[in-house]
């Protein structure tokens, strides 16, 4: 009797482990709606970098995927683009296999920064820093939410996520925005 209870509680705790979540501060850029602000829970990572707390100002009135607010980036035309970053409340480690969803959408009327860019998503171990690129999207170009999924193996300890607005290397001056929602939980993958 006493072995099944010691089995069942190692197996409780072993289960656990492996389904625990990260939950990052504010993943649906909850705020009041307002031009040049970074959302509660997340850091400016370039020079310049000014999102903005959308719906309401620079002319978008896209309804958010989820919660009442949404986070706009933009790249402009002398070259320059936005990125935020925050610290994980827990190191995802190489070799673990790890993946969340975040919600995209592209506005037509985002104040002549209309064109439409890519996300890309770093995974660093210092603020700000461009380690690992976890995700580079195909041109964001719906007006429609729609759900990417995110999935990687770190290659080296990852402590910090950077969201970054963008174009091309060889061609970043581009006037155009990426909306970002509804980011989920970070897991790690199922096993099979």
């Amino acid at each position: 009797m006493r072995i099944t209870a010691l089995l069942i509680l190692v197996l409780l705790v072993f289960t656990e482990g492996h389904g625990q979540k990260i939950f990052l501060n504010n993943p649906s850029f909850e705020g009041d709606p307002q031009d040049a602000t970074v959302p509660i829970g997340w850091h400016g990572c370039e020079p310049g970098t000014t999102p903005d707390i959308l719906p309401g100002p620079w002319g978008v009135y896209t309804e958010p995927s989820d919660g009442e607010t949404f986070m706009g980036l933009i790249t402009r035309d002398n070259g320059t683009w936005e990125s935020v970053g925050q610290r994980l409340k827990s190191t995802l480690n190489p070799p673990e296999c790890y993946s969340f969803t975040i919600d995209l959408a592209h506005s037509g009327t985002y104040a002549n920064y209309n064109q439409s860019i890519k996300l890309r998503i770093w995974g660093g171990e210092t603020a700000c820093s461009k380690d690992q690129l976890l995700l580079e999207t195909p041109l964001i170009d719906h007006s429609d939410w729609k759900t990417y999924e995110v999935r990687f193996t770190p290659e080296k300890p990852v402590r910090f996520l950077i969201f970054e607005a963008f174009f091309s290397e060889k061609r970043f001056s581009r006037r155009g925005n990426v909306l970002i929602d509804n980011m989920s939980p970070i897991k790690q993958c199922p096993r099979v």
